[in-house]
Formats: structure tokens, C-alpha cells, sequence
């Protein structure tokens, strides 16, 4: 068998390979058009805008969608997503293993306006309003923002008492906190714009808990019993008023009632006396018969005496003859 030499093998590989090292400048030239091509083109997110810099500018903003650029580094394109909601968690961090939290006292222990200590736990959802002053008016718009919410809530907190913080006054915090923080931002052009700030958690730390709660305790305490003391008040006083005017009322009904009879009674004898002086006989005759006719009818038997009859009968006649006649 006849051995084989490096120059028969040479010629076999040129035999076998020549027609694709002839069309080797085609493929390298396709190969370069593709790269080409692939760093031309990118594509933004539907919930995205890109950011165009030209030699390291801003050059334009584009919408979601497929695009072309200048490739080799002349044209960078940074998304930026403006749909989406970030939030960040103060006082607190949710660990992702277990959905457990991690407290921080070093944000959430804040004074409160009559020198307490709370424990205050909030969070702050936001989104990006301005892609380009994100990227290159801010070096860190996120520590930006958690510095502003900060100084936004202490100030908050320190202007009111700890009960309000604790029940009455948390919305309103809330929507001042969010104001707030905005028009620092739009100061600071950090390109984000706050959609909510929510008060989480609001306690007093546990070393004072004990004594806050005793305090709370007490003032509880204190509100029963002035609570209790209305109640008693509430009772008896509107039922005293209401019994003394119901004794005026009957007083100066009474009083009134005597005052017209007295009146009345004045008129009566007036009338009577100027009927007297007009005729004394007949108004002494009607007087008479009026006051019999008022006593007679009261008595139960009636008895009329003459000494000159000698039988009852005569009597009884006479008497029902009289009762008859002053009837």
C-alpha cells in the first residue's frame, strides 16, 4: 500500500474545500451585514420608552415599537419603563423568603409634636413622569426619593400629637406627605412622580408600649367616667328644668284662673249694683228667688210651717204650692 505525504493531503483539502473558500468573502460579507443589521435595530416594551443618546447626548425619546439606530456605540438606547408602579417600603423591608418583613427603627422612630416616640411604618408607590430627567438630571433618583420621604414624614409626624397620628390624622397625613414629596421632587427634577403614600403601621416602640398603655388606660379611664358624668347630668338635670317650668306654667295658670274669676266675679257685682241702684225692690226679689231657686233644689225634704193650720196636709200643699211658685 502506497503511504500518503502531507502534499496529498494538502491537495485533498484544497479539493474539498475550494469551492467554500471561494465564496468565503461572500459569507464574511453577509455575516458583517447581519451584525450590522442586528445593532441597528431594537425594540421598547409596551410599558416603555427608550432614551436615544448620539455620541453620549440626548438625542430623542421613543414610543414602544421596533426602531433603528446608528450601531458600533454612536447610538445607546436605554429603556425606561413609565407604566410601571415601584414602591418603597420604610420602617420595614418585606423579605422575598417566607413574605416575612425585617423591621428598620432607624427610618420608623419618629417625635411626634407633644414629645413622644412612634414607630411609624409607611410605604411610597411611584413611577417614572420624566425618562430623560431620570436618567441625566439625577445621579440617583431612588435615594432621592427615599431621602425625601423621610424628611417629608418627620416633619409630618412632628407636627401633630401622637393620638392624632394614631387615629384621627393619618389620611390627612397621607395626601400631605404625597403633596410634599412631589413638589421636592419636581424641585430636585428626579423625573418621578408619586402616585400614593400610605401610613402601613403606627405603634410606639416596645420598650414604652407598657407605659403607653397604661397611659391610654387612664385616659380611657378618664373618658368613662366623664362619659358616666353626662350620662347622670343628662338624667336629672333636663328632668329638673322640665318639672320647674311645669310648676311656673301651673302657677301662672293658677294665678291667671284666680285673676279672671276675681275680675270676673268684680264685673258680675258691678253689673249687679247698677241694676240694684236702678230698681232696689225688684233686684232684691230676683236676687232672693235666684238664691232659693240654687238652695232649695240641694235640700233633700222640705218643711213649711204655719202655726194657723191644725192638719199636715194643708201644709204639704202649701209647701209644693210655694216650691212651684219660686220654680
Amino acid at each position: 500500500m502506497q503511504q500518503r505525504t502531507p502534499e496529498d493531503a494538502m491537495r485533498e483539502l484544497k479539493e474539498n474545500f475550494g469551492g467554500i473558500i471561494k465564496y468565503l468573502p461572500y459569507i464574511i460579507l453577509i455575516s458583517i451585514i447581519a451584525i450590522i443589521l442586528i445593532n441597528m435595530i431594537y425594540s421598547i416594551g409596551p410599558d416603555e420608552v427608550g432614551v436615544v443618546q448620539r455620541f453620549g447626548k440626548y438625542h430623542e425619546t421613543t414610543t414602544p415599537g421596533l426602531h433603528v439606530k446608528i450601531p458600533f456605540g454612536i447610538d445607546k438606547v436605554t429603556p425606561v419603563k413609565i407604566q410601571r408602579i415601584f414602591k418603597e417600603e420604610f420602617g420595614t423591608r418585606t423579605i422575598a423568603v417566607g413574605n416575612s418583613t425585617q423591621s428598620h427603627s432607624d427610618e420608623s422612630l419618629m417625635l411626634t409634636g407633644d414629645l413622644n416616640i412612634l414607630d411609624v411604618k409607611w410605604i411610597v408607590q411611584f413611577r417614572v413622569k420624566d425618562p430623560v430627567q431620570l436618567l441625566f438630571a439625577t445621579r440617583d433618583p431612588v435615594t432621592n426619593l427615599r431621602n425625601v420621604a423621610e424628611i417629608v414624614m418627620r416633619r409630618l409626624v412632628g407636627d401633630y400629637t401622637v393620638d392624632e397620628v394614631l387615629t384621627t390624622k393619618r389620611e390627612e397625613i397621607d395626601v400631605e406627605a404625597q403633596l410634599d414629596m412631589q413638589n421636592l421632587l419636581e424641585e430636585y427634577n428626579t423625573g418621578l412622580k408619586v402616585v400614593t403614600v400610605k401610613l402601613l403601621d403606627v405603634n410606639p416602640p416596645n420598650k414604652v408600649k407598657p407605659a403607653f398603655n397604661e397611659v391610654n388606660e387612664a385616659k380611657q379611664e378618664k373618658e368613662q367616667a366623664i362619659n358616666q358624668a353626662w350620662e347622670a347630668y343628662n338624667k336629672v338635670i333636663p328632668k329638673a328644668r322640665g318639672e320647674a317650668k311645669k310648676t311656673i306654667r301651673e302657677a301662672e295658670g293658677y294665678s291667671l284662673d284666680k285673676i279672671n274669676r276675681a275680675k270676673g266675679d268684680a264685673d258680675r257685682f258691678l253689673a249687679v249694683l247698677a241694676e240694684y241702684n236702678k230698681a232696689p225692690e225688684i233686684t232684691k226679689k230676683r236676687i232672693y228667688i235666684e238664691t232659693m231657686s240654687e238652695v232649695i233644689p240641694m235640700a233633700k225634704q222640705k218643711y213649711v210651717m204655719d202655726p194657723t193650720q191644725s192638719s199636715i196636709l194643708p201644709l204639704l200643699n202649701i209647701g209644693q204650692k210655694v216650691q212651684g211658685d219660686i220654680k
